[in-house]
């Protein structure tokens, strides 16, 4: 449903009330062309909060979300018959591909020939421990079921060793459902993030937020020596894209070593950059990093690793009967299935020449979306961020998270979404990003640009 908006609100260089004209016209097609998927809707909402198994579902543009029926490459097809170009995958949960043929037999394999958890390690746990230790530079590594985990285990074990309570993020990030992330900056001042309930977590006691870029903000937050850990994205991917400063992260490194607070860099969406993500691409030595997502072809799954000292702290820490209280993991973390799928994707999948073949597509998007846009005359811009493309309603890049708000527009993002989606073009739900697969196709690429470049015109009447 399209969100009230203030008279004064920003117009973004459109005419928001021809958008609501052509919203009507969509949102009819929609409910004519998706029959089986508004039944299926009006059945689980009598047992599922806001009618989905995860309430993120119900996020997608449309008076209802599609249910599908089977997803292959970058094709995904709904109860309805209605088949999709698929440039959301499952927000990189599926970034090498629905069934990628190699993950998906690797796991097929296993899973008949071995079983799938026992609680004990297998010989794959060798390989992963040597692959993930060469490619991202640090030695000592762990598994979680997802990346929200991992940051949460960063997160206590940043604690543990530095006897500290607070943890430091940045305005407008994301690190998934962990408790303490949940805040943003109101007119400078940090308050729970919209919809987090205010007795949910005593942030003053638990969590500083800054904005992006900001070394000031930054060393006047360092200094008061009760931050544990710094948790932070290598750049900004959640609120729309946020470039980094030249320069930030060597002073971000510099900052937290001299005032004795851990720094861990969540490369959950910048894995996207390539197959060390961005932290192998620029050298970064984080004290823990984590990655989930991507890894295991969409078997929840993450990794986290960390440096040799606070590995040997932790193994002293932890050593004795009663290990599984410590805080870390679950029955099913680390299970041999897991591991297997995460050995085919880095081994086979996740490869440099896997990554320089997305990135001539990507860059082919980003530049055709950036001529669409000139060719309109509208104020935004575009950018990629190695195999994710994202265009934001501003003229130039933002600086940190409030500048990327205030280019977000609701509205406006759920007329373009719910365009694309009628004519077979899906979308990451939440905003503008359109992630390149190895499954990616230059037809895929064409029609996507087809699609865009015609509800633009549509959008401003040219």
């Amino acid at each position: 449903m399209a969100l009230a908006r203030s008279v004064s609100a920003p117009t973004h260089g459109v005419d928001l009330g021809r958008i609501e004209a052509l919203m009507s016209r969509e949102k009819a097609r929609f409910l004519k062309e998706h029959p089986i998927s508004g039944e299926l809707y009006t059945e689980t909402k009598e047992h599922f909060i806001h009618g989905v198994p995860l309430h993120w579902m119900s996020q997608w543009p449309g008076p209802h979300p599609i249910f599908v029926e089977r997803a292959k490459g970058t094709s995904l097809l709904d109860v309805d018959d209605n088949k999709y170009v698929d440039f959301c995958l499952g927000d990189s949960g599926a970034f090498f591909g629905h069934a990628n043929p190699v993950i998906a037999n690797a796991i097929a394999e296993y899973v008949q020939g071995h079983g799938s958890t026992m609680m004990l390690p297998s010989e794959d746990a060798v390989y992963l421990g040597k692959e993930l230790a060469g490619r991202f530079g640090l030695p000592t590594w762990q598994f979680a079921t997802s990346a929200t985990d991992a940051n949460r285990f960063a997160i206590r074990i940043a604690r543990m060793v530095t006897g500290r309570n607070k943890i430091l993020v940045f305005n407008g990030k994301y690190h998934g459902s962990v408790d303490e992330t949940q805040v943003e900056l109101d007119s400078g001042n940090m308050v729970p993030q919209h919809g987090i309930h205010p007795n949910a977590t005593n942030f003053p006691e638990t969590t500083v937020c800054i904005e992006f870029n900001d070394l000031g903000a930054l060393e006047s937050a360092l200094k008061a020596g009760d931050v544990a850990c710094i948790l932070a994205e290598p750049v900004m991917t959640n609120i729309g894209m946020v470039p980094v400063d030249e320069g930030f992260h060597d002073e971000m490194r510099k900052l937290s070593k001299k005032y004795g607070t851990l720094l861990v860099i969540d490369e959950t969406h910048t894995i996207c950059f390539g197959p060390s993500g961005y932290t192998g691409l620029h050298g970064l030595e984080p004290d823990f990093l984590v990655v989930g997502k991507v890894l295991a072809g969409g078997i929840p799954s993450a990794v986290y690793g960390m440096t040799s000292e606070i590995a040997t702290q932790l193994e002293e820490m932890t050593a004795g009967p009663g290990i599984n209280h410590y805080g870390f993991g679950g029955t099913l973390t680390g299970n041999a299935l897991t591991a297997r799928a995460i050995r085919a994707t880095l081994e086979n999948v996740a490869t440099q020449e896997t990554y320089d073949r997305i990135f001539l597509l990507a860059e082919r998007l980003r530049s055709e979306i950036s001529k669409v846009i000139e060719h309109n005359n509208l104020p935004w811009h575009v950018l990629r961020f190695g195999a994710r493309v994202e265009y934001l309603y501003r003229p130039e890049p933002p600086k940190n998270g409030s500048e990327a708000a205030a280019a977000r527009d609701d509205f406006i993002e759920e007329f373009i979404h719910l365009y694309a989606l009628n004519r077979g073009v899906l979308l990451t739900p939440f905003h503008n990003m359109a992630l390149v697969s190895p499954a990616t196709s230059t037809k895929d690429i064409d029609y996507y640009l087809e699609v865009f470049s015609e509800c633009i015109e549509e959008l401003t009447g040219q």
